[in-house]
């Protein structure tokens, strides 16, 4: 008999619910092996034996030719078992087992994918039996986390274990050279999920809803990760009626079209915005729109940028198909509240902002909103991680020792769970400003510890006592806390995505965040690493009359500024160039404002990157008052444009050890160009060079003064476009390597893997 050997092999990372068994049964059928292979825990399985050369032949199939959505982290073999697989007794696929004898990694969850090409083609068939069914899927594409209820990844242990398989689907399912072979979404119009509308269902209920939102209604879709709200985004009438009943007046929307073609007719399309939208995750991708482009100027108010997706499912074809023009499709909720996933409380929610009701029978278990990206140059910034993206996993540089729940921030929450090499990023919460979305993180959170099988020993939290967050941490039972600076935070999330874990510089620009010292920060350079930090320059302070007031009204921020911006030399703007600005305001909030400057009542002080820009907006008359954060930054970025211009002046000062950069020349200029009459496109482009030249001056000091050349950017104000080419393009040719976050966002929905980052480092220093 020829030589003859048996392994057990144990392969983890993203195995299961990507047609991984398949993969492996076509695998060693082929080199004429025998065994098993089967899910085990959140890992996968094999017992295998044969010529050593075939099972050698196998590992590598496995490590290199593995199915396209699947991630080999982690491959151990072992000889075994005993007794070895009877030799001529072919290779099967066995039944899951759902108590693996020991866990050494967590467990890996697979996010949605979006609908493969051969299910469209079948769906579009007249002749296959699941023409025009909204469910299609396959071992490729479909619903995974959305449905997924705990692992090993079977179809008992999903949302779909309410639809027993019909003879056909079962056949498919059971075939191991059917591309449906342990498809656990698998179902057909004979026993799978069935669309409802008004007593109506199947393509009935479809019908209805085409008719509704071809006539300008706004309809209420069940998707796969929580309802959505759907209109026509060329009919004015129906997009303001959806702003009005949604509480959103100027926030803009996400629009799917049919396919790529239609994005190029109403958006600049770049190979990196191309490679987004084609993505399995088909995450919406913010574009800058063609002028007179096809859909209504109330969908993106105020902003040259839209955002565009593709269909990502079945239901979502079928509308793009049949209503053949761009659809507004926008989150199942009010402004503020989680999305709505139950049936019965989307009904109750939504009854005032839609005209009907898509749903389906098949039941939401995760709720994941649309994932939002925007491309920049080559680079491709995650805006928000959710859909297609989430909870897939994220690399840590300093392996967690002890695992760590890392609980975010306040606004555009994310949490994180880490242990050893790897971090899994949460599904986008929101802000966390109510009981119903603080409900929404804590489902989210016992979710994903459940599945991935991670029982955190430390959470780690920001340092604002008043975050929903940082009280829900300190309200764990865990043996350790570790509190994170905000921005500090902000830059090693960075940093972490890139796998640096030296010494860096840290450029954190954002709205605000609790400084070490008690204030308010939010324009900083740090020298950090992943353990700690030291502050080397910032922005200058200014007063946020009315607290919160000042960040829901730009004019109030931009009145702090003109009256109290820390003194740093330079005094403040003429008075004359100051009446320039008041005089189109309310003279008594104009004194009430003074007043409380002067007195330094309800006036807390920020070294804010994001409030700097919402004055500069104000003062240029680009928005006095915002409903969404960062509204004002995204008028003076749209203002901005293309247009290239020298920066307005700016200062540098050096205050207790720190450089400081003096913003009052700069909003003097600001004023006096404004009343002299030069354009507001051409000041909103000399501010942002401004802006991107003090970076480049502060970053260049603290490197001359023995500072690392790696430098990493974060913060929300790093998803303006411009100011991120123009920072990174001037830092560059200082010959610095600069990094920005990619798959992390660069907003506050990357605060959490940057405290997981952090809690790992000081684990392992013993701090």
């Amino acid at each position: 008999m020829d030589e003859r050997a048996a392994w057990t092999i144990t392969v983890a990372g993203r195995v299961q619910g990507v047609g991984f068994r398949p993969f492996v049964h076509r695998v060693a059928t082929r080199l004429e092996l025998d065994g098993w292979v089967c899910n085990t825990g959140g890992h996968v399985e094999l017992s295998v034996a044969g010529p050593p050369q075939a099972l050698s032949a196998l590992v590598r199939a496995l490590r290199e030719d593995a199915p396209p959505l699947a991630e080999v982290r982690r491959l151990d073999t072992a000889p075994g078992p005993e007794p070895p697989p009877v030799p001529g007794s072919g290779f099967t696929v066995r039944g899951s087992a759902t108590a693996p004898g020991g866990r050494n990694a967590p467990r890996e969850i697979p996010p949605d994918v979006a609908t493969c090409e051969a299910c469209l083609r079948e769906m579009f068939d007249p002749g296959d039996r699941r023409h025009r069914y909204p469910f299609v899927n396959c071992a490729d594409c479909g619903p995974r986390a959305t449905v997924v209820e705990d692992l090993p990844y079977d179809r008992e242990r999903t949302t779909m274990r309410d639809f027993p398989l019909c003879t056909a689907c079962a056949a498919e399912y059971e075939d191991p050279g059917d591309r449906r072979f342990h498809a656990e979404p698998v179902a057909c119009p004979d026993c799978g999920p069935r669309l409802r509308w008004d007593g109506l269902t199947g393509e009935a209920a479809l019908t209805a809803a085409v008719a509704a939102v071809a006539g300008g209604a706004v309809v209420a879709v069940k998707g796969l990760g929580g309802y959505q709200l759907v209109c026509d985004a060329t009919n004015a009438r129906a997009v303001a009626r959806l702003r009005e009943r949604k509480r959103r007046p100027a926030k803009p929307f996400a629009v799917m079209v049919r396919d790529i073609d239609t994005v190029r007719c109403l958006a600049h399309l770049s190979r990196a915005g191309h490679a987004a939208l084609t993505s399995p995750a088909r995450p919406v991708v913010l574009l800058t729109a063609r002028r007179r482009a096809g859909v209504v100027p109330g969908v993106h108010p105020g902003t040259d940028t839209v955002g565009l997706f593709l269909p990502t499912t079945g239901l979502h074809h079928l509308l793009s198909r049949v209503l053949d023009r761009p659809l507004v499709v926008t989150s199942g909720n009010l402004s503020g509240e989680p999305i709505a996933i139950d049936d019965e409380a989307a009904r109750g929610t939504l009854a005032a902002v839609a005209d009907g009701f898509l749903g389906h029978d098949r039941r939401i278990h995760a709720r994941y909103d649309d994932s939002v990206v925007r491309p920049v140059g080559r680079t491709v910034l995650t805006v928000r991680r959710a859909r297609g993206l989430a909870p897939a996993p994220l690399p840590l540089p300093t392996a967690a020792a002890l695992p760590v729940v890392a609980a975010g921030a306040q606004l555009k929450h994310t949490f994180a769970l880490a242990e050893g090499t790897q971090a899994f990023l949460g599904p986008h919460t929101g802000d966390l400003e109510d009981a119903d979305t603080l409900g929404a993180f804590a489902d989210a959170y016992a979710g994903l510890v459940r599945l991935t099988g991670i029982e955190p020993r430390v959470a780690a939290h920001d340092l604002h006592p008043g975050y929903l967050s940082t009280q829900w941490a300190r309200s764990l039972p865990v043996k350790r806390r570790i509190a994170v600076q905000h921005h500090h935070a902000h830059v090693a999330a960075c940093a972490a995505e890139h796998g640096v874990r030296g010494p860096f510089v840290g450029v954190a620009y954002d709205g605000l965040g609790l400084g070490d010292d008690g204030t308010l920060w939010g324009g900083e350079i740090l020298v950090a690493d992943l353990t700690g930090y030291r502050r080397a320059g910032r922005f200058a302070t200014a007063p946020l009359p009315g607290g919160a007031a000042a960040v829901r009204r730009p004019a109030r921020m931009a009145l702090g500024y003109l009256h109290g911006a820390e003194p740093l030399g330079t005094g403040p703007p003429p008075a004359s160039l100051i009446e320039s600005f008041t005089r189109r305001l309310d003279p008594h909030e104009v004194r009430a404002v003074r007043a409380m400057v002067e007195r330094e009542v309800n006036c807390p002080r920020a070294s804010s990157a994001g409030r700097l820009f919402d004055a500069a907006a104000s003062l240029l008359g680009l928005g006095d008052d915002v409903t969404y954060e960062g509204q004002a930054a995204v008028a003076l970025e749209t203002a901005a444009g293309s247009i290239r211009a020298e920066a307005l002046p700016w200062s540098l000062r050096r205050v207790d050890g720190l450089w400081v950069y003096d913003p009052v020349p700069t909003f003097a200029a600001l004023l006096e160009g404004a009343a002299d009459g030069e354009g507001v496109p051409w000041l909103a482009a000399a501010f942002h060079r401004a802006v991107a030249e003090v970076t480049g001056a502060l970053v260049e000091r603290v490197v001359r003064a023995g500072g690392p050349r790696t430098v990493c950017l974060s913060g929300g104000c790093f998803q303006n476009a411009r100011l991120l080419t123009e920072v990174r393009t001037l830092l560059r040719s200082q010959g610095l390597r600069v990094l920005v976050g990619s798959v992390v966002p660069v907003n506050d929905g990357g605060i959490s893997y940057g405290q997981a980052a952090v809690a790992a480092a000081r684990i392992e220093r013993g701090g």
